[in-house]
């Protein structure tokens, strides 16, 4: 698995909205890392925990997928950048039509 810097990563996820815009979409999948590609075998001994966790964050549009690594350190600066990204490009969401309450006890 290849990861690229924060920096590249918010920029490349910028392009994938801009494409998806028009159609398509894009798929986020965060999850908690260890830095491990493989599995320990189990010899019996108690396996040591490393404490420093990292979180693994992956995107993918069509056929084009990217993902990176952050360090705890960076997790906020992160957050923000992801926040202000996911502001100015997730403008074109449709409201959802909710149901009146007098038609629903009608019903």
């Amino acid at each position: 698995m290849k990861f690229v810097d924060i920096c590249r990563f918010l920029a490349e996820l910028t392009k994938m909205f801009q494409k998806a815009r028009t159609s398509g979409s894009v798929t986020m999948t965060m999850k908690r890392y260890d830095g491990r590609t493989k599995p320990e075998p189990r010899d019996g001994k108690p396996v040591i925990k490393n404490p420093q966790y990292k979180c693994l964050v992956r995107a993918q549009s069509r056929s084009k997928k990217i993902s990176t690594v952050i360090e705890q350190t960076d997790v906020e600066t992160f957050s923000t950048a992801y926040s202000n990204l996911l502001k100015t490009s997730v403008n074109g969401l449709k409201r959802l039509k909710k149901p009146k309450k007098k038609a629903m006890a009608t019903q």
